[in-house]
């Protein structure tokens, strides 16, 4: 099934993936970044999933519930429709999926198919059957258990059922993960807890403070963002899963079931503005936690409880999405050094407190000491924003990010009095400034490049007046944009930067786009009054969902 057909349940501890023919592909229990036991997404259905659908062909739409990550999926056969609704809860230290099947015209004949293969699609669990009926999936410290409306029996190592649903008919489905030496969680009423699952969501998206007239699209991504938020650490992951690839085929496939400080403070900005200071606070504290040490040791990810030791390794028996090659767990960009994440995490501390923020003497404690590490280290060169695996370059965004946690800074001390020392912090924020402008831009050309000395330009440009680095009046800054525009804008996105370069050690192969870098051309062409070629390329953007 292509990625686009693809909807997320989730319950701010993990994430499925659920297709529109009603299959969950994907599924890592209990957290986002333990192994998979619905792995058929990287590989075959022999490497797990479960589906829930007409037998048979049918038409089929789907929508969430609004304000509420509950997903409907509606089918509709010769003979009649149905409706399979989706979620996921937590309660108590478990964690349940849910799956209903609500008759609404007809009759329809319904099969299930369940295949648990724990550890990525790797190993075959041993079913039983519980004294109370429900179906028990073990294999090491993994359980899950599976409680049915409807009778179920094994073909293949496959549990399967088929059955009738009429209208106005429901046949519920729940599957709960435990570890496999405690007790078995007790059985729930299935219907209820969608409805309570409801309630908690429309409680959280109401409060809400977005108007205009894309206000559906941005309350759908906020409750997206929130799903990748640990609800108990604050940890926030960049992605639910794992290698699917930047270009079909190809080698960039990467385990982004992370905590990325920098894409962290990107969701925090989106959060914040958005009216949930909540998550700010959270996520600091869980900042706090994670960086504590020596600031010479600060990562650029860390899981969902702040864990440091994210080992990468391929995946051999998975075949990959479309082929894609190899399948990786973990990341080994958490031992690089990218310069930028300082800038990003201080200037997103910033702004928490220019939110009123309740203030922590830890997180400006913690805060000077990356400060006082950037005067350390803003010279060296470093891996970047695109986390490269070739030779380390002096990149410009990590330099300008670099210079905005010393802005940030100084202007930390002079707008809500905290103590530092402002007075060397701008001298070397000024310094920083005068050298970017020096060796960072090219004059012929009339544009700012990647990279010290470097030929090449690199979308993360695009964000030197948003952070304030330059105004977007400024004639270098206009002629970035124009440049990027022409050497980078393709097919109406915009490319991170000529992968035929080989700047990032892995192939000059081409990359699909990543859609950020279009999102921040919209921002410049706002910031530069080009409102109705901003508005398109937006609206664009936004068509892109399913």
């Amino acid at each position: 099934m292509r990625l686009e057909e693809y909807a997320i349940v989730g319950n701010c501890e993990t994430v499925a993936l659920v297709g529109s023919d009603g299959t969950i592909d994907w599924l890592c229990w209990p957290r986002v970044e333990s192994p998979a036991c619905f792995a058929a997404l990287l590989g075959t259905r022999d490497n797990g999933l479960w589906r829930i659908a007409p037998l048979g062909s049918a038409r089929r739409e789907r929508h969430y519930r609004p304000g509420t990550l509950v997903l409907e999926t509606a089918f509709a056969t010769a003979e009649g429709s149905v409706t399979l609704v989706d979620c996921m809860r937590r309660n108590g230290g478990r964690s349940d999926l849910i799956r209903i099947v609500q008759g609404t015209a007809g009759h329809v004949r319904m099969r299930m198919d369940l295949i648990v293969r724990f550890d990525y699609g790797a190993v075959v669990p041993w079913v039983s059957r519980l004294d109370d009926g429900r179906l028990s999936f073990v294999a090491g410290p993994q359980r899950l258990v599976l409680a049915s409306d409807v009778e179920t029996h094994g073909e293949d190592f496959t549990t399967v059922a088929e059955f009738d649903v009429r209208a106005g008919e429901e046949v519920a489905f729940a599957l709960s993960w435990s570890v496999s030496y405690r007790d078995v969680p007790p059985p729930f009423d299935a219907r209820a807890e969608v409805e309570t699952v409801a309630r908690n969501w429309l409680a959280w998206s109401g409060r809400c403070r977005i108007e205009g007239p894309w206000k559906d699209a941005v309350m759908r991504s906020l409750i997206t963002l929130k799903a990748l938020t640990h609800h108990e650490t604050g940890g926030i992951l960049a992605a639910a899963t794992t290698s699917l690839p930047e270009q079909l085929g190809g080698q960039r496939n990467w385990d982004y079931r992370y905590c990325w400080l920098r894409d962290s403070t990107f969701t925090l900005y989106a959060l914040m503005e958005a009216g949930f200071v909540d998550e700010a606070r959270r996520w600091r504290d869980w900042l706090v936690r994670a960086v504590a040490g020596s600031p010479s040791q600060v990562q650029t990810m860390y899981d969902s409880l702040g864990r440091r030791h994210l080992l990468e390794y391929a995946l051999p028996w998975l075949g990959g999405y479309e082929n894609s090659r190899p399948v990786r767990v973990g990341n080994a960009a958490h031992e690089q050094f990218q310069l930028d994440i300082y800038g990003e995490v201080v200037d997103s501390l910033f702004m928490a407190r220019s939110k009123n923020l309740v203030p922590r003497t830890a997180a400006w404690d913690i805060e000077t000491a990356l400060i006082e590490r950037v005067t350390e280290v803003w010279q060296q060169p470093d891996a970047g924003i695109w986390e490269i695996r070739g030779p380390l370059r002096h990149f410009t965004h990590s330099k300008v990010m670099a210079w905005v946690a010393l802005d940030r800074a100084v202007r930390s001390v002079a707008e809500f009095g905290l103590v530092g020392d402002a007075e060397r912090w701008t001298r070397l924020r000024d310094q920083l400034h005068a050298e970017i402008c020096a060796s960072a831009y090219d004059a012929k050309r009339g544009t700012f490049v990647q990279s010290y000395g470097s030929q090449e330009l690199d979308a993360s440009l695009l964000l030197l007046p948003l952070v304030g680095f330059l105004p977007i009046s400024d004639p270098r800054i206009r002629g970035t944009v124009a440049a990027i525009e022409e050497d980078l804008l393709e097919g109406g996105f915009v490319r991170r930067y000529r992968t035929e370069s080989g700047v990032d050690g892995i192939d000059t192969a081409t990359e699909g786009v990543f859609l950020a870098c279009s999102f921040w051309l919209v921002d410049n062409y706002t910031l530069l009054g080009r409102y109705e070629e901003a508005r398109r390329l937006f609206e664009r953007l936004l068509s892109l969902r399913n």
